[in-house]
């Protein structure tokens, strides 16, 4: 897979080393020269350029990419090069960054964004996660779809314990795509009963999360 990310501060780079490790082709675009660290990451492709502008990006073979990523640290960029990716270049998923959470409602398809990250967001999420039991926490929005990435872990009097996956009525829009037990990923299945303390997985409508929070929790 050939990623474009827009952007090579330690946002950017962090992203590339994890990429490269797994396989894929990976080019930097910033228009910093003190930014570009070829000899940090030689196994990157490296272009001194503004994303924002048509020529960079046709130098770049944006058209070529199978991901672009807006990493800069300025949302206004991020926009920006998110959709002249997806109107100019065709680029199937287009992953954008939200540095200001006021700005988050912009970040959509409308944008050319198929994913938006908030790194404020999403912290404050993870925070959420590793305490709340019984409530539901929205790690992600997907932009494309209408639908959020959103966890609960089961409290120990929810009704639904020892209730087999398959027999409960989930919210239309609603799937449970993960149960992390006991330090294990399972995969949900009919016959699997739940447990108190499974973290639930949901990739959910946001107008079903509150319907999947009030048939999870106590009663």
């Amino acid at each position: 897979m050939r990623v474009a990310i827009a952007g090579a501060g330690n946002v950017g780079r962090s992203i590339a080393v994890e990429l490269l490790e797994n396989g894929h082709e990976v080019l930097l675009i910033d228009k910093e020269p003190h930014q570009i660290a070829v000899d940090e990451l030689p196994r990157a492709e490296w272009l001194l350029a503004d994303a924002c502008e048509i020529v960079s990006l046709d130098e770049a073979g944006l058209q070529r990419c199978n991901v672009a990523i807006a990493a800069t640290g300025d949302d206004k960029v991020n926009l920006v090069v998110s959709l002249l990716a997806k109107t100019e270049y065709g680029v199937p998923r287009v992953v954008a960054r939200v540095n200001h959470p006021k700005n988050e409602w912009l970040f959509n398809d409308a944008w050319g964004v198929d994913v938006a990250v908030s790194t404020p967001r999403l912290m404050s999420a993870l925070v959420e996660e590793a305490v709340s039991v019984g409530d539901l926490v929205r790690l992600l929005r997907f932009s494309q779809g209408d639908a959020n990435l959103v966890e609960l872990t089961l409290p120990a009097d929810a009704p639904l314990v020892g209730t087999g996956i398959g027999e409960v009525s989930w919210p239309e829009d609603t799937a449970l795509v993960a149960v992390l037990r006991g330090g294990r990923v399972l995969v949900p299945s009919p016959e699997n009963p739940l447990e108190a303390g499974d973290e639930l997985l949901f990739v959910a409508a946001p107008d079903r999360e509150q319907q999947l929070e009030e048939l999870l929790s106590t009663q």
